[in-house]
């Protein structure tokens, strides 16, 4: 499994809108800067979010967005799975049902079974909350170092 671009875009442009959380709205124009990414590209971005209420928007001169809810309440898995689909390794665990002619005999379906497990247990298992906490300890270390 590979993230794409726009996945971990996605992650990021949630963490740019909890870390900026001032209760006014971010403009795209300052997260693109902040983050590295195109406008362009971020507009895409930040479209499925909104569309999937993760985050609000406004329009006007004071326009712009902001995360909907509490950090604390998006998992990393859920950004990646609006933006990815299914994180799932094989294609025969997608579904409810493994509808794969060989499951009742396939050696490897456990594998990818425990890969799947691990996979889900790391994101969601980590929120935007967790990766603010992150960037403030680290931030400190490096004041404090300095």
């Amino acid at each position: 499994m590979k993230i794409s671009t726009k996945g971990r875009y996605a992650v990021r442009v949630m963490l740019d809108l909890a870390l900026h959380n001032t209760g006014e709205h971010v403009k795209v124009k300052q997260i693109a800067q902040r983050q590295g990414i195109s406008e362009k590209y971020l507009e895409q971005i930040i479209s499925i979010l909104n569309k999937a209420g993760f985050v609000k928007s406004a329009r006007g001169a004071q326009g712009g967005y902001r995360m909907a809810g509490d950090p604390h309440t998006y998992t990393v898995g859920m950004i990646l799975r609006l933006t990815e689909g299914s994180l799932c390794p094989v294609a025969c665990l997608e579904g409810e049902v493994n509808e794969c002619e060989r499951c009742d005999t396939c050696e490897t379906l456990e594998v990818w079974k425990e890969l799947d497990a691990a996979i889900n247990k790391v994101v969601d298992g980590v929120t935007i909350g967790d990766l603010v906490e992150r960037r403030k300890k680290r931030d400190a270390v490096a004041d404090y170092s300095i």
